[in-house]
């Protein structure tokens, strides 16, 4: 399979666990979910209902005859745009505000209830009045379509009566020079003066005849500016998209800003988060996930906890690279807590449980922990513990202990000391001889070192003993360290074997609780792998 097929298969499963890291926001989705339920909530009941009423009028021209093709007209054309913009005009709000007892104040607040429409190809206004109640609305969009005809029957009643003064003046003097004329006929007595006289009488009698049939027709001119089509009625129900919708929209638009924030605290959250991100950033494998406890146990008793350890030490002995030395180091990234040095005591224990000869060397000799925490065997010593070494070292030829794991075994402890150079004593010749209890048949070494990138410590051991376990709880961890512990430890020479995640808060009240007795692990064996001989302690001498 070439690598791009290899690519479009793993799209899903990146896919999917962007999904579950999304998802692990679970206070910013219920958060924004609930945020959004609130403020549609809020609109559905906390905002006052409006309703919505609307009344219709034909707008037409002024004519004698309106079901004539022509004739006499004040407006040759309705614009039925300028009659909008009249419609929704002061003047016609002024009149609205009288029908419905409304100061001259109350015109400006009239007119933003207001919304006057022009269906497309009709003479038509619609007017739709917003109020507080069905009967208001109603009588507002009433008030509007009547104060509109009212203001523009008596717009069209003055333009008549200005053009009939108007044929009236012109009209005037033709009478009385039309008077003039019949004086004069009456006083001449030839035929040919008279002739001359009578033809400009007809004249005048002519252009008399046409003003006066022009005031006629003004004066008979249908100035009716509209008829209203559709009376406003109060509506049955209020404006806007409903209490149950306005809720589900509220929730829904919630839920995508909870998911977004989700998402951008994903994207810009430097914590590991997951065991997928673990993996990816150490290279190497999650070995095993430690169940949540209020107070975790030194040595964890039979259990859920139990079989996680079991389930660690099993994958680490299938382990080629471990398989070849048998030398483990147990480090945490930062100083998380202590949850490093549970890991260390139980994989130990679980090694011993197997019947290898199990060794637990503490090389934290910064903060100490071990010592009188753990049960001592009665009467048992380790065969290699014969003093302080050579060098006069206190560690790591101080205190040597057996401890009893219960049903488990023993296994032998060299517990911590704080010494004025820790790092001459770690790279001193007598802790590579330690170190190297491994290369003995059947044996096992788990080093315990101070966190990785808080001392060099770990590091100086990384080339004696070659396999690591990181400890880490990856919602606390960033991907960031998890990086750069890799590129240490690869860098001195070591490998990273895998991973231990823990929940936040496992293992912090060990150090505080010191003087406390341990658990004994009364556990049933479990066997490992098949290749593992009988038990073979360290307490025995066979070295």
């Amino acid at each position: 399979m070439n690598e791009e097929a290899r690519g479009q298969q793993d799209e899903p499963e990146l896919l999917r666990d962007q999904v579950q890291q999304v998802l692990r926001h679970r206070v910013l989705v219920a958060g924004g979910l609930a945020a959004g339920l609130l403020a549609g909530s809020w609109f559905a009941f906390g905002s006052a209902p409006t309703y919505e009423s609307s009344s219709e009028v034909l707008v037409r021209a002024a004519t004698i005859n309106p079901y004539a093709a022509s004739g006499i007209s004040v407006d040759k054309q309705v614009n039925i745009g300028s009659e909008r913009q009249t419609a929704a005009g002061n003047a016609v709000a002024a009149r609205a505000a009288l029908k419905l007892g409304r100061g001259p104040a109350d015109v400006g607040d009239l007119q933003s209830h207001l919304q006057v429409t022009n269906p497309p190809d009709t003479l038509v206004l619609r007017f739709s009045y917003v109020a507080g109640s069905p009967r208001a609305a109603a009588r507002g969009a009433n008030a509007f379509a009547e104060a509109y005809l009212d203001y523009r029957e008596k717009q069209t009643a003055g333009t008549v009566a200005t053009m009939v003064k108007g044929y009236q003046n012109q009209l005037n003097p033709l009478a009385k020079q039309r008077e003039d004329l019949l004086k004069q006929i009456d006083r001449l007595q030839g035929d040919t003066e008279k002739s001359t006289v009578l033809a400009a009488q007809a004249n005048l009698l002519s252009q008399i005849t046409q003003l006066t049939n022009s005031i006629s027709e003004l004066k008979a001119l249908d100035t009716t500016p509209g008829y209203v089509t559709v009376t406003a009625e109060p509506p049955t129900g209020a404006e806007g998209l409903g209490t149950p919708l306005l809720i589900a929209l509220g929730g829904v638009v919630g839920l995508a800003l909870g998911l977004l924030g989700a998402w951008l605290r994903m994207i810009f959250d430097p914590a590991a988060r997951s065991a997928e991100t673990v993996a990816r950033a150490l290279r190497a494998p999650v070995l095993g996930v430690l169940p949540k406890a209020p107070e975790e146990p030194l040595l964890a008793p039979d259990g859920a906890l139990a079989e996680q350890y079991r389930s660690v030490a099993f994958r680490l002995a299938y382990d080629r690279h471990f398989a070849d030395r048998r030398r483990l180091l147990v480090v945490e990234p930062n100083g998380e807590g202590t949850t490093a040095a549970a890991v260390a005591v139980n994989l130990t224990a679980r090694f011993a449980e197997t019947g290898m000869s199990a060794l637990l060397v503490e090389a934290d000799l910064r903060r100490p922990g071990l010592d009188g925490r753990l049960p001592e065997a009665p009467g048992a010593r380790a065969g290699w513990a014969n003093g302080r070494t050579a060098e006069g070292n206190p560690w790591p030829g101080g205190r040597h202990i057996t401890v009893d794991a219960g049903e488990s075994g023993t296994f032998e402890l060299v517990p911590g000391t704080r010494v004025p150079h820790v790092a001459r004593t770690l790279t001193s010749a007598a802790t590579t001889r330690l170190i190297d209890q491994a290369d003995a048949p059947n044996t096992t070494v788990v080093v315990l070192a101070p966190p990785v990138l808080s001392y060099a410590d770990a590091l100086a051991l990384v080339d004696r003993v070659d396999g690591v376990v990181v400890v880490c709880d990856p919602r606390t961890t960033a991907r960031t360290a998890l990086e750069r512990v890799r590129e240490l430890i690869d860098g001195a020479g070591g490998q990273v074997l895998g991973a231990v995640l823990h929940p936040a808060g496992s293992g912090r009240r060990g150090r505080r609780r010191r003087g406390a007795g341990a658990t004994a692990v009364p556990a049933r064996a479990r066997a490992l792998p098949a290749e593992t001989v009988p038990r073979d302690t360290l307490s025995s001498g066979t070295r």
